[in-house]
């Protein structure tokens, strides 16, 4: 089980910029999910302008369904710059995955629960830290792609992309740099990396 809590509303607004979808998860059945306050937000933002369209949906984790309930918002998706998202990391993972070259943004953070976990792919991971670093990594999760789980940049020890620990497995940061070259966002790098609050 897990809780999804928003972002402070002044960071969601601050990433969805340009022409913006929003995807929200209705969420397994056993998560916590504002979804009053994801309703509340995603119609400001459609009343305002700031975005395309909103569609609310469950398990967006699975890539086919998502496919499907995306369909009737094909021409939509071809032209928006920015996607918002409102679930957990994994569905903030997929939605990035199947949309590398636009900008993908979390407008939740993700607590664990102790209990069963719902779906999920198991080509994704959330260490439902609390803090979500997607938005600073092009929607690549530093801490579960990276052998090592670090959050300030490659180790030394990465060779031709790969990991160092595990040479089968992709470098997570070499990953993240190449998503955000594509999307011109490298400053994004040059964030500071905060000290996550273990109290929450």
């Amino acid at each position: 089980m897990l809780i999804t809590e928003l972002k402070s509303k002044d960071e969601i607004l601050s990433v969805a910029v340009g022409k913006t979808a929003v995807i929200s998860c209705e969420g397994c059945s056993e998560l916590r999910f504002p979804v009053i306050e994801v309703a509340e937000i995603s119609k400001d933002l459609l009343e305002n302008g700031a975005a395309l369209f909103a569609i609310n949906t469950e398990y967006i984790c699975n890539p086919d369904h998502l496919r499907l309930q995306l369909q009737k918002h094909a021409d939509l998706v071809k032209i928006a710059d920015t996607i918002l998202v409102f679930s957990c990391g994994v569905g903030v993972q997929t939605v990035a995955e199947m949309f590398p070259n636009k900008k993908v943004f979390a407008a939740c953070d993700t607590y664990p629960l102790p209990g069963h976990q719902g779906l999920s792919p198991p080509e994704y991971g959330c260490d439902q830290c609390g803090e979500c670093h997607l938005n600073d990594t092009g929607g690549i999760c530093p801490i579960t792609s990276c052998s090592k789980s670090l959050v300030n940049g490659q180790c030394g020890g990465s060779k031709d992309g790969k990991c160092e620990v595990n040479r089968d497995m992709d470098c997570g940061w070499a990953r993240i740099y190449r998503r955000l070259e594509t999307q011109e966002r490298l400053e994004a790098l040059s964030h500071p990396v905060t000290i996550r609050n273990f109290n929450a």
